[in-house]
This record gives structure tokens, sequence and C-alpha cells, in this order.
């Protein structure tokens, strides 16, 4: 409802371009609930744990609930990948064709994998798109070969996702061995007989893994929906969502006083460099970039920045106090801030253990408000990839169940995978990390075939691997053309700035 109101604030053209936007992004979680999740119930499909009818809506009433109860963390490490520019002109024609560029790539190949029965990682897809974006966007402003790209978080994602398939398939063989030394019951490692529902102890481990895969997926991959419905509603709708606008006054007041505490620390470490409005916009935009290095006018672009959000804030009780231009203004400025604050802690370029404590308190605070996720958001995003489970599952499914190994899936070895898989989702999550789903599980299935010497097929694994590697390659390709286009489509065909 909120949503439909400030829509009707807006003129013709926005709110076409939100729906628009707004659908891709739920349209990218759809597809990702029936390509992903599809790993999540061939364990229990390929055991007779469940029917197939009952593991996929059963899976997809726990990915939505994994969604609901996620924390936003994944959401805002994804953002932090694009290029600063983009990110706080997103209402730009170049912040739209980004959105779109995202979207559609990701979804493009998504389907394409999917048409084939490979498992693909839409974690994958989505990253290559925002370096294939960030590239193209280098290109267009004659800067170096990839300018702009967030090196250090995208080698903390693009290390993720390569570790955690390793851990899948070591995790999960090793966890099969030790399996059969500590439990003795034969019928835990047999090959299911065709159309017999398993023992129901081992029943129930088989669904309590489905049941925990569900939810970390939708835990950590409705996450990467979020953020992009956020950066698009950000965009189009500054006024409602630049900011937490549910803020106490006492938390709107505790920012405006420990900014200026910020302020006045920083001022003094810059010494008698000064920078004021847009020149110290500027430079922390430019310190945010990859390569670049602390100097003094960076503390004095936060020095400036500091005292500018203490000024503003210091005059509202609450952010609904302010204008719609200056609540874009907060939530530019809190970016800045906070992401150099970050880089400063990261760095250890913060000498002082007093302004370190402050910096802290600050970068904190300023993410409470801009780094949140509404909840009518997270009922769309849930919705969207719990209905994806529902449908299109059967393809990788097949693939998981039957195309690995040379022989049958047995109880043991579903188990096996889905509990690696799920701890590895889990613990990805908690450190703010997006990871795949389908390579976990699908490394995972083939750890407990190798563990199990049941022979791999080599011509299946080929293929997952063939996909593993071209998903980078072709989205990055993908990201940038379809970047190019729409910017230059938006530039001079609708006559957008």
């Amino acid at each position: 409802m909120f949503l439909l109101a400030a829509m009707t604030m807006e003129p013709t053209t926005t709110w076409i371009v939100l729906i628009l936007a707004l659908a891709l992004a739920l349209g990218f979680e759809f597809v990702n609930g029936f390509h992903d999740t599809a790993n999540a119930v061939a364990t229990v499909i390929y055991t007779h744990a469940l029917p197939p009818n009952v593991a996929v809506v059963w899976s997809g009433i726990w990915n939505l609930l994994g969604v609901l109860f996620s924390s936003g963390t994944v959401a805002f490490g994804v953002v932090a990948l694009l290029p600063v520019e983009l990110v706080l002109n997103v209402e730009s024609a170049s912040g739209y064709a980004m959105v779109f560029a995202l979207l559609v790539s990701a979804i493009v190949w998504n389907l394409g994998t999917w048409s084939l029965g490979l498992p693909a990682s839409s974690s994958h897809t989505l990253i290559g798109s925002i370096l294939g974006v960030a590239f193209a966007n280098a290109m267009l402003h004659h800067e170096s070969f990839g300018h702009g790209v967030n090196w250090a978080q995208a080698r903390e994602v693009g290390l993720s996702l390569l570790v955690s398939p390793i851990v899948g398939f070591l995790g999960a063989g090793s966890l099969l061995l030790l399996l059969k030394r500590l439990v003795r019951n034969a019928a835990l490692f047999a090959a299911p007989q065709p159309g017999v529902t398993p023992p129901f102890w081992i029943r129930s481990i088989l669904v309590f893994t489905c049941t925990g895969v569900s939810f970390a997926h939708g835990s950590n991959d409705g996450q990467k929906g979020m953020g992009l419905v956020m950066l698009i509603l950000v965009g189009i709708l500054p006024g409602s969502y630049a900011l937490r606008m549910n803020e106490t006054p006492e938390e709107v007041r505790s920012v405006a006083v420990v900014a200026g505490e910020a302020g006045s620390a920083f001022a003094r470490l810059a010494g008698n460099v000064r920078l004021e409005g847009s020149e110290a916009r500027r430079e922390l935009s430019s310190f945010l970039k990859p390569g670049e290095v602390l100097q003094d006018q960076t503390y004095a672009a936060l020095a400036a920045g500091c005292r500018e959000l203490s000024i503003t804030l210091g005059g509202v009780s609450t952010f609904r106090d302010l204008s719609e231009a200056l609540r874009r203004e907060v939530r530019s400025e809190a970016y800045l801030i906070g992401g150099s604050l970050a880089k400063l802690e990261r760095s250890g370029k913060i000498p002082d253990p007093e302004l370190s404590r402050v910096a802290r308190s600050l970068r904190k605070q300023l993410d409470g408000a801009t780094e949140y996720i509404p909840l009518w958001v997270k009922v769309a995003i849930a919705v969207a990839l719990g209905l994806g489970t529902t449908v299109g599952w059967k393809r990788i499914v097949v693939t998981v169940g039957e195309k690995i190994g040379k022989s049958h899936l047995s109880y043991g070895q579903g188990a096996s995978a889905e509990v690696v898989a799920m701890g590895t989702i889990l613990a990805a999550d908690s450190l703010g990390l997006p990871v795949s789903t389908t390579h976990v599980l699908s490394s995972g299935v083939a750890g407990t075939m190798a563990a199990n010497r049941s022979g791999l097929q080599s011509a299946t694994l080929r293929n997952i691997l063939l996909a593993w590697v071209l998903t980078l390659p072709v989205c990055v390709f993908l990201g940038a053309v379809l970047f190019a286009f729409g910017n230059y489509f938006l530039l001079h065909a609708l006559g957008m700035k």
C-alpha cells in the first residue's frame, strides 16, 4: 500500500519504469527459485522420502521463510560490488541502464542453462553481470579497464564462490565416510527401491536436510533480489526509501552528535587542508574506488561530510522532516562516509583509538539508517522465490539425482550432501557472502559418489564444469553489452540525463 501511495505522486513514466524494474527483479528471483531450489528437493525425491509435488511445495515454503528471516547483509554486500558513481546516481540514465542490464542478463543465462538441465549458479550469473556493467561503465567514461570495480569485495565474493564447491565435495564425502564408521545400519547406505518409502528415521533425516537447504537457500539467495529491489526503490522513489523512515528522534540525534564528533577529529588530522561541498564528495567518491590511497584531503573530505551531516540532521527530529532532495543528499553522504570509514578501518588508517571508536559507531549508525529491507520487499521476494520453487524443478532434479553418479543416490549420500550444503550456505550467510546452492550441493553429491566409489558420469561433470567456467565470462559480456545499449537508448532515444 505504501508503494502504491508513493507511485501515485510520481509522473507516469516514472512508475512505468518502476513497475518494469520491479517485475524484472521479481522475475529474477522466480527463475532463481525453479533453477536453484531443484537442488534442495533432488535428494528427497530420488530417495522417495517425499512425493515430488509435496517436496517442491514444502521446499517453497521454507525458501519463503528463509527470505523473511534473512539479515540483509548479503543484499548490501552484492550492492557494494557496483561502481560508486552508479550507486549514487541510480536515478540517472546510467543507473537505470545498470539495473536493467543486471536483471536481463542474469535471467537470460539462468533460463538458458535451465533449458539444458545444467545446474548453473545464479550467484555467478549476477556477479558476472555486475562486473560487465562496471567494465562497460569504465570504457564509456574513457577510464582504465576495470576502473571502478570494487576489487576487494569482488575478491571476497569470488573466493567464496570458488571455495564453497570444494567444501561441498570434500565435506560431503568425508561426512559419508564418517557415517559409515559410526552407523552400522546398512539401510542408510542402500539404494532406494522403486516406489518404496524409506524407513521413518531415514525419511526424517532427509526431510530435515531438505528443509535446512531450502531455508538456507532462501536466506542467502533471496537477499540478492532484495539488494536489487532496494537499489531500484532508492533510485526511483528516494523520498520514500532513501532512508529508514522509522528511525526515532533519539537515533537521528545520535547520528548528528557522533557525526559532529567525527568531523572535528578528522579536521584535526587534515591539518590545514580544507574541502567543502561537492569537492569533498568527489574526493570521497574517488577514495572509495579500488587502488586509491589515503591522503590529507581524504581526512578533510571526511571532516566536511561529517560536519554537513551533523548540521543537516541536527535541525530535524526525524528523517520525515527532511525534504526529498535532502533525504537523497543524506543517503549519498551516508554511503560515502560509511564506505570510507569501512575502508579506513580495514586498512588500519585511523591512528587514534578514540577516533576509531567514534568512527565505528558512526558507520554502524549510518548503516542502520540506510541498509534496511522493508517487510513488503522481503515478502515480495519470498513469494517470487517460493513460487519459482514449485515449477520447472524437474530438469535440474534429474541431473542431480541421476546423472552425476553412475549408481542411484543412496539415503546416506543424499543426507550427507544436504547437511554440508546447509552448513556451508548458512556460514556464508553469516559472513554476508553469496554462495551458489547449485554448486555446493552438486559438488556434495559428486563427493559422496567419489567417497562411496560409486563412479562419476564424466559427461555430466564436464557439462557442469563447462557451465561453471562459462557463466562468468558470458554474463560479463551480456551485462556490458546490455548496459552500453541501455545507456545509449535512454540518453539518446528518451533524452534522459
